[in-house]
């Protein structure tokens, strides 16, 4: 299994490496088990070494009672700090350790940070190495790093490893509910909710559901029997450790009554079926949120695609017109994306009515083939690996 994940060529690989170039320290963020030790291990083997440290395990957090006498061995090495949101006081003797290094001569590389936990929690430690660390998130497995026959699997199981390299199905799916389980008994309570596990599995299986839904906090509550705010502090810390996506709204000008409350999406589409028992591809086809899973699908694979600096959100008003995803990127102007599962998908006429509103410089429709292709008033039609590379070529120029 580890062998063949080393064979899937990262593409976050390159950037940790520019990254370490140019800073003292790189944060590497991401959901549990998406793959980051993997890639720090890789980084290390193409080094002089490196010192690697799980703060997770009671041995390695021992040999940081003092951790500037500890760390101040390996000035010459990289030194891998793994679930480091699990140590927050770190960060304050880190950056005396990095700031006498500069002093010697020692100025970038020095630490590479794997973490859990979103930059939003992190920095609430790590504000002393403002200035000294770079934040990179390895979002589970997307289209453009996998073979273009994989991408039917890789939609059904997700982008976790582990599930995705699965020898069947079925092993994918038991691997992805134990992985539900471990977030609901251990890590959600170390985070300092106090909702019981089975309350937490309703709310996520709710979600679920509702993939791609506006959300409505009232009605959540109502529903798991508890108070709005409990509900918002949940979804902030399912956002936080990278499981949950809320797509903002679209603000604009246009004189319309719009939809103000966030859509929500559970990030990768292998935990959606998890929860929900969908096994398989037939499975899928045959149950209602097939569409919405294609729609967070793409969402995912296109955000975690765009040029730094990009804003993303989704257009709708109370009279229908609407947009799934809006992209406004620097130097680019603003895209209107629409999401159909069919082969022969056509924008609904909301959609059109929404692109009139908005005047993007782009209409495009994303659907699951390969070609590309006009339907007329300004939509093209585009495959998903296809918009995927054409927003990536669009990072490197």
């Amino acid at each position: 299994m580890f062998h063949a994940l080393q064979m899937i060529a990262r593409r976050l690989h390159e950037s940790v490496l520019e990254h370490l170039a140019q800073f003292p320290a790189v944060a590497l963020l991401g959901a549990r088990q998406v793959g980051k030790t993997t890639l720090a291990e890789i980084l290390c083997k193409q080094r002089s070494g490196c010192v690697y440290l799980d703060l997770e395990s009671p041995r390695d957090r021992s040999k940081l009672l003092d951790p500037e006498a500890y760390l101040a061995r390996f000035e010459d090495k990289l030194v891998v700090l793994d679930e480091v949101q699990r140590l927050p006081e770190l960060f304050q003797p880190l950056r005396g350790l990095i700031d006498r290094g500069r002093r010697k001569g020692r100025v970038n590389g020095r630490f590479l940070l794997l973490g859990s936990a979103s930059g939003d929690l992190l920095r609430q430690s790590g504000e002393s190495l403002a200035g000294r660390i770079a934040y990179l998130e390895l979002p589970p497995l997307q289209v453009s790093e996998i073979n273009p026959q994989q991408h039917e699997s890789l939609w059904v199981r997700g982008g976790f490893p582990d599930s995705f390299l699965a020898q069947r199905d079925r092993q994918s799916l038991l691997w992805r509910q134990n992985l539900i389980s471990t977030y609901l008994e251990r890590d959600l309570p170390a985070y300092g909710t106090r909702i019981p596990a089975t309350t937490v599995r309703r709310c996520w299986t709710m979600l679920a559901h509702h993939q791609g839904g506006v959300l409505n906090v009232s009605q959540l509550a109502k529903n798991l029997m508890v108070d709005t705010k409990t509900v918002n502090r949940y979804l902030d810390l399912l956002v936080d450790l990278f499981l949950v996506r809320c797509l903002l709204p679209w603000h604009s000008n246009v004189g319309k009554r719009l939809v103000k409350s966030p859509k929500v999406y559970i990030r990768d589409s292998g935990l959606v079926h998890a929860l929900l028992g969908i096994e398989d591809f037939d499975s899928l086809l045959g149950h209602p949120v097939v569409g919405n899973s294609w729609e967070g699908f793409v969402i995912e694979n296109l955000l975690n695609a765009v040029p730094l600096n990009s804003i993303s959100g989704f257009y709708r008003t109370r009279r229908g017109s609407e947009i799934d995803l809006l992209l406004d990127m620097p130097g680019r102007g603003l895209w209107a994306i629409e999401i159909k599962r069919g082969l022969e998908a056509k924008p609904r006429r909301g959609f059109y009515q929404a692109c009139e509103d908005l005047k993007p410089v782009k209409r495009l429709l994303v659907y699951p083939g390969e070609d590309r292709y006009p339907v007329g008033d300004g939509v093209e039609v585009v495959g998903l690996q296809r918009l995927v590379g054409e927003l990536l070529s669009l990072t490197t120029h």
